[in-house]
């Protein structure tokens, strides 16, 4: 596999840091989203064998992660950019009593050991990573054999009705929900339609992929093969 990338270009919004990142941690922290992270941690985890090692890609406030945990099955580490999110993570996790390994890192240079977890999961950034080719190897290489990757994000083929009904859905006020709905209508510019993430993967160490979308949502698992 190549081992130089050039850098994605997209178009560039505030950095996840400080007042920004605080403003994301509350407006995805409501009741109505935290009871969907709970439930989305059962379906991500489903048949993955007790005592299994998760590693979570730019897990942001860490509210997944949390609740990945809180099924007391799996040992869950977090690895993201953002220092301020790192911060908010690890008290969330302090708040409701679980124990999470909330890490800064690059998911470009992550500083595990390679087959090191048995399920990766990145929700809602892979489409902000300046170098996703070496993103999917890495996350390749951490995993062990037989290991899954679960990527899930926008797709670039949402429509401006889908995002309506999805920010609809989390409760959120006025003002926070046209800030929004504006939002995730900058970030489709970034996303991955199906196709495109098909060849993405195709070019990877994983070789292939299988995807489902569902309104806003794309959802990409992509398993290592077990060396024979």
């Amino acid at each position: 596999m190549p081992t130089t990338e050039a850098r994605r270009w997209r178009l560039k919004g505030p950095e996840m840091e400080g007042p920004i990142a605080r403003w994301y941690a509350r407006i995805r922290g409501s009741q109505s989203q935290l009871d969907a992270y709970e439930k989305q941690a059962a379906l991500i985890t489903a048949g993955v064998p007790s005592g299994a090692r998760v590693l979570e890609v730019a897990p942001g406030p860490g509210y997944l992660a949390i609740e990945m945990a809180r099924l007391g099955r799996f040992q869950v580490t977090g690895i993201d950019i953002s220092r301020t999110f790192v911060e908010i993570a690890a008290q969330n996790a302090r708040n409701v009593g679980v124990i999470v390994d909330f890490r800064h890192g690059d998911v470009a240079q992550m500083p595990f050991e390679s087959n090191s977890f048995d399920l990766v999961v990145c929700q809602a950034a892979f489409k902000n990573f300046a170098l996703p080719r070496r993103a999917l190897a890495e996350m390749h290489r951490v995993l062990r054999d037989g290991g899954t990757a679960v990527i899930q994000d926008m797709s670039r083929d949402a429509s401006h009705a889908d995002i309506d009904r999805e920010v609809d859905g989390m409760s959120l006020g006025w003002l926070n929900a046209f800030t929004t709905k504006a939002t995730l209508e900058m970030l489709k510019r970034r996303a991955y339609a199906p196709t495109q993430f098909e060849r993405l993967a195709s070019q990877s160490p994983f070789g292939t992929c299988d995807i489902r979308t569902e309104g806003i949502g794309l959802e990409v698992r992509l398993t290592k093969e077990e060396e024979r």
